[in-house]
Order: structure tokens, then sequence, then C-alpha cells
């Protein structure tokens, strides 16, 4: 029997009997490769099951949302969906694995991507009752000066990031510069960063919609490279968030409301809150650091097998 298996009793050439072994040989290689990585990361499975369960806890609302402090309403577009405050707070720090204490008005993410994988990102968003905020500033504003300025301020922050326990994170520039439009008091701009360690630059950008006494924030967290796509989808984003009739920037009564302490520029560089620093105020520099933990992973499943055996650490 072992004799009829050799080259010469089968009838077929030794090169071709060659060859096939060697085809062999590598499908049993890539077998036991498949079987090792599973031997090593045998939850994979289970994380991704476990991913998608927590992406089913959530409850996505569509249409028209009035935001919870009853100041300004989203009238959100096809392809887009909100989350309530509790599910954001959820998102931002199980999902995306941020310490816990920010405060939102909810998040706004498009239905083509998953916020949990790599391409995932999401629009959190926030209002400050500062005051009603100055536009005079607009054309005296030199955003080359104040980006040099915002460096610099962040690499001050770093020392102390540091100190407890976060990495690094470097402002890179601009990646789309501010622009203002005086007609519908909005402002918006993206900035690269990056955070040591990190795989790829991370991009925030920006919107501010100027009200009768304070500002709405809204903020895309994503990667860098899918600025692009980012790019096209805040015009859309920008057209169906407005303040309600009372609370618009028109609305503003000088002899009865506060004005802000500080215009435009102030709030490119991230306002002056007790100068708690560029990105302080809303806690961003934090999640897009962590948002850059997660671009950075390779292996999706060792992510989710932290993400839910316990808290992660920063």
């Amino acid at each position: 029997m072992l004799a009829a298996t050799g080259p010469h009793r089968t009838g077929l050439p030794k090169g071709m009997i060659m060859k096939g072994l060697r085809l062999m040989a590598a499908a049993l290689a890539l077998c036991a490769t498949n079987t090792l990585a599973q031997a090593l990361d045998p939850t994979a499975d289970e994380a991704a099951r476990k991913a998608e369960q927590f992406m089913a806890s959530l409850k996505p609302q569509h249409g028209t949302i009035k935001l919870p402090n009853g100041v300004a309403t989203l009238q959100l577009a096809d392809g887009f969906y909100y989350l309530s405050p509790g599910d954001a707070d959820r998102l931002i720090t199980q999902g995306w694995g941020n310490p816990p204490g920010m405060k939102t008005l909810g998040m706004v993410l498009p239905q083509a991507t998953n916020p949990l994988l790599r391409d995932g990102w999401g629009v959190v968003i926030t209002y400050n009752e500062d005051g009603h905020v100055s536009d005079d500033d607009d054309a005296k504003i030199d955003y080359a000066d104040l980006l040099s300025k915002m460096q610099k301020s962040t690499e001050s922050e770093n020392e102390q990031r540091k100190s407890k326990g976060y990495g690094a994170m470097h402002l890179v520039g601009w990646a789309a510069p501010p622009y203002y439009d005086a007609q519908t008091h909005k402002l918006y701009w993206a900035k690269e960063l990056k955070a040591d360690g990190a795989e790829g630059d991370t991009l925030n950008y920006n919107i501010r919609v100027l009200g009768r006494k304070g500002v709405l924030e809204l903020t895309a967290v994503a990667a860098m490279r899918d600025f692009p796509q980012i790019k096209e989808q805040m015009p859309t984003v920008l057209g169906f968030t407005n303040f309600d009739q009372g609370n618009r920037y028109t609305d503003f009564d000088s002899s009865t409301d506060k004005v802000a302490a500080y215009g435009l520029a102030a709030l490119v560089a991230g306002g002056i809150a007790a100068k708690a620093g560029l990105f302080a105020k809303l806690g961003l520099l934090l999640l897009a650091a962590k948002k850059f933990i997660i671009i950075g992973l390779a292996a999706v499943g060792a992510f989710f097998r932290k993400l839910f055996k316990r808290a992660p650490k920063p």
C-alpha cells in the first residue's frame, strides 16, 4: 500500500506531485495559524458578540430631536441618528474608554459606520451658557498666530497630563482653518491631533452655534484619515442644528441678557474657563486620546475582551 503512493507508481510527473505537496503544506500551515490564533484568543468571537449586544442596547432616535436643555432642536437628516445623554455617556465611557463625568446633551452619529469600529465617529453635543458671545472680533483674528499659542498651551499641559497618568497630546495644526458664517452665526474649524504612541493622528471637527445666552458646541471625533468623509458630512450637521425661537442669536436683549467675557477667538482656543486649558472644558483631549487607542489597535477582539471584563485603564 505504501509503495502505491510513490511518484513512480502513480503515473503523475514528480514535479506535479511536489507542487501539490507544497500547496497542501501551505494549507496545513494556514489551518495551524488559525488554530493557534483561536487558542491564543479564544474569546474573540465572544467579545464580538458582546460588542454587538452593546450597540443593540443603545436606543437610537431619528427625526426631530428636542435637546434636553430646551434651547435647541435637531432636525436630523436621513443617515443620522441621535443618542440620549445616558446612551452617549455609555458610548463615551464604556465604548471609547474615557473617564466618566463628561456632561453632554447627547450625540449624533452616522448610520453608515459603527462608532466602535476603526472608521467609526460621532458628534458630541454640549452647551455652554457663559453668556451671549459677541462676534465683533471676527475680522480681527489672526488664526495662524492663534494656532501657535494653542500649540504652546497644549505642550505646557502635557506635563500635567503625564502626572495624572495620561499620554501626551500634540496639536499638529489646522485640518481646516476656522470660518465664521455671520449670517447663521455658526463657527467651525478642524484640528489635527497626535497622541504619543498612537498609530495615526486624530481629528476634532468643531462646530459652535452662537445663541442668545450661550453656545451650542458640537465636536466630531474621528481618525485623521476620515477627514474627507467628515468634511463632506459636516455641512449637513451644520444645517440641522439650530436654536429654537427665543434662544437664537438675534433674540439677544442687551438690557436683560448676560454678555460673555470672550469672543470668537476664545471659542476656538477652548474658552477661558478659569484657565483650565485648551481642551479641559469639554474633556475632548481625553476623548481624542482614547479614540486614538481604539484606532491604533490591531486586534479588535482583544480590545473588546478588555472592555467588557473591567473598566479600561487610562
